[in-house]
């Protein structure tokens, strides 16, 4: 059957429909809200995979953000509607902030849901503060605090301040990693109590999807956003010291700096090595393609890229920043680098490149590692119960 809403903005109205399978029966209504979906980055695909999964187990998912692209229409062949907002920016903006929360109170006025999930720090802020108002159950995912190390120090005071202010009337907090968990109690963002891990998941391929690591030479594959706080340009300057060796490089990923990047690489002798993909629909099929992972960077939270690479079976070199190191362990499934260290990196590129047997025992216990972990059902089962637990004892 479908189900229609009437949803105001400004002084119109947006017909949305809900298409819900035949016999699975409703149980719960739930928006999630992310700050943009123009984007394709961890919390867009995190938002993708969820309202996929919550959809599948019987719920009816409506998804608001900022912007439309290629996830939003994905989510409509699921049944799943999305709803652009108005008046949500991506920077801080009082005006704009203003307008965006009744904006938002607007849309779950008419939706009713039993539960609001929020991920991104802007949505959060807004969304929390909409659902307080409104006393609608509500849970934010922090994918990697604002205020975390490697954030200008000036964004990162400004954001710890909000995030003092609305964490004293937010009810629950998930941290994809126990890094963020100890971040927030550490500076006294919200109380353990009101927090729970649950480490991202993603959905599992095929067998056959699944990586030859030993083969040689090998393929480097490096999934990100071309923007801050990915580091590109650090690969390359490490690489350029292993030019006479035998790899290759694959940058998967759209972004602002991307121009720069390829003009960069473009002086170098080796530019016919590297490719510039763009944005893919394709990653496991690049990733079976692919011997090692790769993610340099400046801060980050739990990047679904590694857990990509996890899943396919090739050894990880990452920046150990955020919650990295829960996922590689350093000699085991890969190598962590201080972040900007550019002799360490080159040195475990080296290793990797040149030892296809310590990819293969690196890959293997990478696919342990996600299979442990990081799988999508064991996250999707972690979230439910945690989304359940939130309504039943709403309230109380």
């Amino acid at each position: 059957m479908s189900i229609v809403y009437r949803l105001p903005f400004h002084e119109s109205f947006v017909m949305v429909w809900v298409d819900i399978p035949k016999g699975s029966g409703v149980d719960m209504k739930i928006v999630q809200f992310v700050t943009r979906m123009d984007v394709l980055g961890g919390a867009q695909i995190h938002v993708r995979d969820l309202s996929i999964g919550l959809a599948n187990d019987g719920c009816e998912v409506i998804v608001i953000a900022l912007g439309k692209g290629p996830i939003t229409e994905e989510l409509t062949d699921h049944g799943i509607s999305f709803v652009p907002l108005n008046h949500l920016v991506h920077g801080i903006n009082p005006f704009h902030d203003l307008r965006a929360v009744f904006e938002i109170r607007r849309l779950l006025k008419t939706i009713k849901p039993n539960l609001l999930a929020i991920h991104s720090s802007k949505a959060g802020i807004i969304g929390r503060i909409a659902g307080k108002t409104l006393g609608i159950p509500t849970v934010f995912t922090a994918h990697g605090w604002a205020f975390t190390e490697g954030v200008p120090e000036r964004k990162r005071k400004l954001y710890l301040t909000i995030e003092k202010i609305v964490g004293k009337f937010s009810r629950a907090i998930i941290t994809v990693s126990k890094y963020d968990y100890n971040l927030a109690l550490k500076h006294n963002v919200i109380p353990g109590s009101k927090m729970k891990v649950i480490h991202n998941g993603i959905p599992d391929v095929p067998h056959i999807k699944r990586s030859k690591p030993e083969k040689h030479p090998p393929k480097l594959m490096m999934v990100a956003r071309f923007a801050f706080p990915k580091d590109h340009l650090l690969l390359l300057k490490a690489l350029e010291r292993l030019q006479a060796l035998e790899w290759e490089l694959d940058f998967v990923g759209d972004g602002p700096m991307r121009k720069e990047v390829e003009t960069y690489s473009s002086h170098y002798t080796f530019s016919d090595r590297i490719r510039f993909l763009g944005d893919r629909g394709d990653v496991a099929d690049l990733a079976v393609q692919s011997q090692v992972c790769i993610l340099t960077t400046k801060l980050e939270g739990l990047p679904l890229s590694i857990i990509e690479g996890m899943r396919s079976g090739i050894p990880v070199i990452a920046t150990d920043v955020g919650g990295v190191s829960e996922m590689v362990e350093d000699n085991v499934n890969g190598y962590l680098v201080p972040k900007d260290d550019i002799d360490i990196l080159a040195d475990r590129l080296k290793m990797l490149i040149l030892n296809p047997n310590l990819r293969e025992q690196m890959g293997r216990r990478s696919r342990q590692k996600y299979e442990a972990g990081f799988s999508f059902e064991g996250m999707l089962e972690d979230t439910f119960s945690y989304y359940r637990m939130l309504m039943q004892s709403n309230g109380k």
